[in-house]
């Protein structure tokens, strides 16, 4: 069950839960960004948020993705999409840009700007996300 901001609207896991209390809209997170970029999301959207007890949120900087914990934060950037999501063991190689062991798991980053980049083994790996936290 999860609980709405009354100031921000945010969709959260707990009442009173601590977050960053702004509204800020998806759309401002891509203003000035390549089209393409948003093409990129709205298919990690599509697939992501038909999962069981998904939250979908959004931060200054950032677009955030819960069930339990947070497996999966998308940043834009001037001309990629950092893409960050969490495993149990250290991934390496492409589309790897690195794994870093945080607080006992490994929080890996890619780097995606074209729909072409978004494989079968990205989405695989971040439904371990999922299932990880």
């Amino acid at each position: 069950m999860s609980w709405i901001c009354p100031k921000c609207e945010r969709e959260l896991l707990r009442e009173n839960q601590t977050h960053y209390c702004a509204r800020v809209s998806v759309d401002s997170l891509f203003k000035g960004k390549p089209a393409e970029l948003v093409l990129v999301f709205d298919k990690i959207l599509a697939e992501v948020a038909d999962w069981e007890d998904v939250l979908v949120s959004t931060t200054p900087n950032c677009i955030v993705f819960v069930h339990r914990k947070t497996f999966l934060v998308i940043r834009p950037m001037q001309k990629v999409l950092d893409v960050k999501f969490y495993s149990d063991v250290a991934n390496t190689g492409r589309p790897i840009i690195n794994s870093i062991l945080y607080k006992g798991k490994y929080a890996n980053n890619v780097r995606i700007a074209v729909l072409d980049e978004l494989t079968p083994q990205l989405f695989k790996l971040i439904h371990q996300s999922y299932v990880l936290l």
